[in-house]
């Protein structure tokens, strides 16, 4: 089931329905001119928030999973739906009992996809309040006994300490913000801290390695080349991230190195 939809977009905005909400939030790649008729149920600004009626949680489900959605102060709901096929290729490949490292992990779908795939599962975000969403999303989804572990810190800092203990990693999944925080406020830059990154992750020894970006200039190719040059060789896909729809929109990039 896919409780998702993108209806239309232009004008530097995205009309989306999630279940039965339908919503219109900023999209600054569309550029190009939206349909004329637009009806949402709420709408996200800048700088003014939300306004319109939403209920104050919510359940969807995408590729099988159920997500817990709420509006928050930066327009975000929970859930990035253009990871969808990512959740699709986990649950169809993992196989039970591979262990698989969740980086930068957010709400959640990359672990739960892999869980009910019978994987055994290390869950890393900073933020305390997004591990314990993505705890609420595993109750959802009756997978609160899997053999999931749920980390709340700084990924550099944790992969300093996996590769110090020795432990491997079947399949490594990160999806490292532009900017960002530690657990503990150290500052993570994506340009300078790429390649140390990738080397930690290179350090685990796995064998799949699917690595996304929402940064500008981090296009498809950039991606491949930093994979094979740091993974060495290996097959790579890589593509943009698209919401579908009669007037898509690109929403990042993706590559999967596998050994």
């Amino acid at each position: 089931m896919n409780e998702y939809s993108l209806i239309d977009s232009g004008d530097g905005r995205k009309l989306e329905r999630f279940g039965p909400h339908v919503l219109a939030r900023p999209c600054a790649q569309a550029v190009w001119k939206r349909g004329k008729k637009w009806k949402a149920d709420a709408t996200f600004v800048r700088d003014k928030g939300w306004s319109g009626v939403l209920p104050k949680e919510w359940v969807i489900e995408v590729e099988g999973i159920r997500f817990r959605l709420s509006s928050t102060d930066f327009g975000h709901l929970g859930i990035f739906p253009e990871q969808a096929p990512t959740w699709g290729w986990l649950q169809e490949n993992v196989k039970e009992g591979m262990r698989v490292l969740n980086l930068f992990a957010y709400s959640g779908g990359v672990t739960l996809a892999a869980a009910k795939a019978g994987a055994e599962v290390c869950h890393v975000d900073a933020s305390k309040g997004m591990v314990a969403w993505a705890r609420e999303n595993a109750r959802l989804n009756g997978l609160e006994k899997a053999p999931v572990r749920w980390i709340v810190d700084d990924a550099i800092k944790f992969l300093i300490r996996e590769a110090k203990r020795g432990n491997k990693y079947d399949v490594v999944v990160l999806d490292p913000p532009s900017f960002g925080r530690g657990a503990k406020g150290e500052v993570f830059k994506i340009d300078e801290e790429i390649q140390g990154l990738l080397d930690l992750c290179r350090q685990l020894e796995p064998k799949v390695v699917i690595f996304s970006c929402h940064t500008p200039g981090y296009t498809p190719v950039c991606l491949r080349n930093l994979l094979l040059q740091v993974f060495g060789e290996g097959r790579v896909e890589e593509r943009e991230m698209v919401l579908a729809g009669e007037r898509p929109v690109p929403s990042g990039t993706i590559a999967r190195w596998e050994k």
